[in-house]
Parts: C-alpha cells; sequence; structure tokens
C-alpha cells in the first residue's frame, strides 16, 4: 500500500510568507523567528521522507529474490538434506549389519 502524501506548502513558500501588518498586529521579528524554526523542522521531514523511500526501494529490491537465486539456493539446500539423510542411513543401517 503506498501512500503519496503531497505537502501544501514547500520551505520556500513559508519562508516567502508575508503577512499584512495592522496597529495591533503580530511582532514581526517574532513572526519571523517562529517560521524560521518552521522552515528548519519542514526541510529536515523533507529530507528524512526521501532518505527513507530511498531506502524502502532498495530494501524492496534487495528483497525480491531472482529466480535464479531461488533455484541455487533450492539446489543447496536440496543437496545438503540428501547429505544429511545420507550419513544417517550409513549411521543407522551400518551399525545394525555390523550387530547382525
Amino acid at each position: 500500500m503506498s501512500t503519496n502524501f503531497k505537502t501544501q506548502l514547500s520551505p520556500k513558500d513559508i519562508l516567502d510568507k508575508q503577512f499584512k501588518t495592522s496597529m495591533r498586529g503580530y511582532n514581526q521579528e517574532e513572526v519571523d523567528a517562529y517560521l524560521d524554526k518552521i522552515i528548519q523542522d519542514y526541510e529536515g521531514l523533507t529530507k528524512q521522507i526521501e532518505q527513507l523511500k530511498r531506502e524502502n526501494e532498495r530494501l524492496k529490491s534487495n528483497s525480491e529474490p531472482t529466480p535464479h537465486r531461488v533455484q541455487t539456493s533450492n539446489h543447496q539446500v536440496n543437496y545438503d538434506i540428501l547429505k544429511r539423510v545420507s550419513n544417517l542411513e550409513k549411521a543407522v543401517f551400518g551399525k545394525k549389519y555390523t550387530d547382525a
């Protein structure tokens, strides 16, 4: 399931935002300082989201086995199983024949 959240504002939009002033308006320096903090957080989150997207894609591509890998892996497992069965048969049946 993929969610493509699209932000409404970019860090540049926040930086360039101009507020109208009125006689009893907000302190412009305080607003600017607060917006600077928001921009820093927003940029950090945007970078982290992009990094996580890249990591997610990398992990997805690494976790999807190729048919060749699966076949090679299965052959090795089958060989190992046959070898263990053979050793067990030698241990069990070899002992019975020597005891009889």
